[in-house]
């Protein structure tokens, strides 16, 4: 695990605006509460070993058989899992700069980085830059790599047409990655899953723990995919917001946010470094940001936003303002 990773609120008191994380901030989880207070018998018994009720669910939802569907505990499991299972395959391709988890994974499993890799590593929206491959060129990929795992993590943050169930369960070169955490704004609880073909998702079970979906975590996936909301109600005006922030952002001089297809997006800072500014603003501010210079590829002057309500997105603008007017 990387150290400076996104939403490391831990580290800093009186922090009241968070653009860190990625994940939605303005879901109300009142409802998901109020009924896991009245599931809290469940942990006095062991979960399914598998998670085959939520298994079940995922897979009526998505059109599919449940044995193309694993659920693992988050996103981050299953691309450990799938790094320890194709070990043997011994090379990998990651399409950087992104996730630094597929990198980590992989020197674990004792993977050597080469652009002919057997594995290829995708996130597709990608973070951090926030852009999207086109299904075209993500199928075009696979073609060229003995297996490719696309990381979907951020499907439900962007307008983009994706790859869907349905492309990838008749192939057996084809992962796709989905986070629940993502899904319904919920980090907490450690929840994702696996879509591939049926022979996959048999190789991948084979070595998956048994009881690694907690019974609350459980419970909480099967009431969520039950009510069938994601965490955004109006995910065109969230990412409309998040154009006007990056316009705000870009009449900034010496600043630069790039191009996003999601609710995320890379900025530069020419006058200091992002881990000056990130300290700035989260001291002198309560506003908290990513230092984005530990991603393979990245420089120190690197950082990353998410988008938050129109408010707080003021209040960043202003704050950096400040910042870059002490600069000179």
């Amino acid at each position: 695990m990387i150290e400076g990773h996104g939403d490391d609120l831990y580290r800093y008191e009186n922090i009241k605006m968070n653009f860190s994380s990625n994940i939605y901030a303005g879901t109300d989880l009142t409802a998901l509460e109020d009924y896991l207070c009245t599931r809290m018998d469940v942990v006095r018994s062991y979960p399914e070993p598998s998670a085959a009720s939520l298994e079940q669910m995922i897979a009526c939802e998505c059109g599919i058989s449940p044995d193309k569907v694993l659920v693992t505990s988050g996103a981050v499991d299953a691309i450990y899992l799938i790094a320890q299972v194709y070990r043997y395959e011994g090379t990998c391709r990651i399409m950087q700069p992104t996730f630094r988890e597929y990198e980590d994974a992989c020197r674990v499993f004792g993977y050597q980085e080469r652009e002919d890799g057997a594995l290829c590593w995708l996130c597709n929206p990608n973070n951090p830059t926030g852009n999207v491959m086109a299904t075209d060129e993500v199928l075009a990929l696979a073609e060229r790599h003995r297996l490719l795992i696309v990381d979907q993590s951020y499907e439900d943050y962007t307008m983009a047409p994706l790859l869907q169930p349905a492309d990838v369960v008749s192939r057996d070169d084809l992962i796709l990655l989905h986070s629940m955490t993502k899904r319904y704004a919920v980090p907490g609880l450690r929840l994702g899953y696996i879509i591939a073909s049926a022979k996959v998702i048999s190789c991948l079970r084979e070595q998956y723990r048994p009881w690694a979906i907690n019974a609350l975590s459980l419970e909480a996936g099967k009431w969520l995919v039950q009510r069938g909301e994601t965490a955004i109600p109006d995910l065109s005006s969230y990412l409309a917001e998040t154009q006007r922030l990056r316009a705000m952002l870009n009449g900034i001089e010496g600043i630069e946010a790039q191009q996003t297809q999601t609710n995320f997006f890379l900025c530069t800072i020419r006058q200091a470094t992002a881990a000056e500014l990130k300290e700035y603003l989260a001291h002198e501010h309560g506003i908290l940001i990513r230092d984005a210079s530990n991603f393979t590829g990245l420089k120190p002057h690197h950082f990353r936003i998410a988008t938050q309500s129109p408010a707080e997105n003021d209040a960043l603008v202003t704050a950096i303002c400040l910042f870059l007017n002490k600069q000179q």
